[in-house]
């Protein structure tokens, strides 16, 4: 029997090693490409095998997604500690688009938490929480799937300036896809007012990213839009990237 080369053979059948060269290959290729054809090019390989992660600040790669794949797995990460805003945008998005929504939660809930860590977690070890209630659940429920998309942006943040549009995620062994890392906030602006996407209702409200409530301020004129975010401490990442 001939050996079929990784080419032509499905995403499952794969080495983790034939992965990484394929997503490697990808993030080369496909710079320049369209959010649709990365979008496109990753439903081809994997078929139902990768899901979106949102934070439910918009809804931009929910959309994009859900025109590649109708009925797509959106994979949103429900802390407990989330403003009442966004959990209604979760809601929305799940009543107006074509995707399955999937609400993921943590092994304990905040008062289980409390008692186990003390109350409080996210003032005394930012980074501990985000582990416990962003990072872990992330991590466990990405297991069932080969490939994973992102809203991240190279704009963003200096963290994420040299994100590619397909990357090897080695932390998780999978294929990453950053479908909308060139775009600019312009650019976002567009495709919500072109395609009436949902947007959290607190980015109109003085903030400039969407975390969880108690990590979460409104920003001050001339501050970047993710200064809001952890603010006082030297934390700028949950960790999910």
């Amino acid at each position: 029997m001939v050996a079929l080369s990784p080419q032509q053979r499905s995403a499952e059948q794969m080495t983790r090693d034939e992965l990484r060269t394929l997503a490697e290959r990808a993030g080369h290729d496909l710079e320049g490409a369209s959010a649709l054809e990365i979008l496109g090019w990753a439903d081809t390989q994997f078929g139902a095998s990768w899901a979106v992660a949102s934070s439910m600040a918009d809804a931009v790669v929910p959309s994009l997604a859900s025109t590649v794949r109708p009925g797509v797995d959106v994979l949103f990460l429900d802390t407990g500690y989330h403003f009442a805003e966004t959990l209604g945008t979760r809601d929305a998005v799940a009543a107006t688009l074509p995707v399955t929504i999937r609400s993921i939660e943590p092994a304990q809930n905040v008062e289980q938490q409390d008692v186990s860590f003390g109350a409080r977690l996210y003032e005394r070890n930012p980074d501990q929480c985000c582990a416990l209630r962003k990072v872990m659940p992330l991590r466990k429920t990405l297991k069932e799937y080969t490939a994973w998309a992102s809203g991240l942006r190279r704009d963003e943040a200096t963290t994420r300036a040299g994100a590619k549009v397909v990357e090897w995620d080695d932390g998780r062994g999978m294929v990453k896809l950053n479908p909308i890392a060139a775009w600019t906030q312009d650019d976002v602006d567009r495709y919500i007012a072109d395609n009436n996407v949902l947007v959290n209702p607190l980015l109109s409200d003085g903030y400039g990213s969407v975390g969880c409530a108690p990590c979460t301020r409104r920003i001050k004129p001339g501050e970047d839009a993710r200064a809001g975010r952890w603010s006082g401490s030297n934390k700028i990442e949950c960790g999910i990237h």
